[in-house]
């Protein structure tokens, strides 16, 4: 089977560790033809969030605050069956596994600076509304 295209950058210089990662596979549902019932096909990748000394510890606290509904006991598991061939899903499942705890270890966003609506263009809302319910009424028949 050929090398994996690691290393699955995270974010920056910080990577996946080939080492920490935990490989289990499975026969994979859906249609396959005489090959689907002798091919573990199906990739389940394991990491070990809580463990891991590869994330920088301010990332890892993010991660399993963020993460908490999808852990057990600390560990993340991410599945792939899309592809028929094991090499593309572990592929697959290392990237999604990638894209997940880079998006859950990112920094907050800034919080948002409330400001204050110019008074210019305040006026200026009001004369406009103003001016509209003018033209309506003057659509009525009747004098006011």
């Amino acid at each position: 089977m050929g090398d994996m295209s690691g290393p699955y950058v995270i974010r920056g210089s910080v990577s996946l560790p080939e080492a920490e990662l935990m490989w289990r596979f499975s026969r994979s549902s859906g249609p396959g033809g005489q090959h689907v019932n002798t091919s573990d096909s199906q990739v389940e990748l394991r990491f070990d969030l809580a463990a891991t000394e590869a994330l920088p510890e301010v990332w890892k606290e993010r991660a399993l605050e963020r993460l908490a509904g999808r852990l057990t006991g600390g560990v993340i598991a991410v599945r792939a069956s899309e592809h028929r061939s094991q090499w593309r899903n572990r592929e697959t499942a290392a990237v999604r596994l990638a894209a997940l705890l880079a998006e859950a270890s990112a920094p907050p966003p800034r919080p948002r600076v409330k400001k204050k609506v110019p008074r210019g263009i305040n006026e200026r809302r009001l004369r406009e509304k103003k001016q509209r319910g003018d033209t309506k009424r003057g659509r009525s028949g009747r004098d006011w």
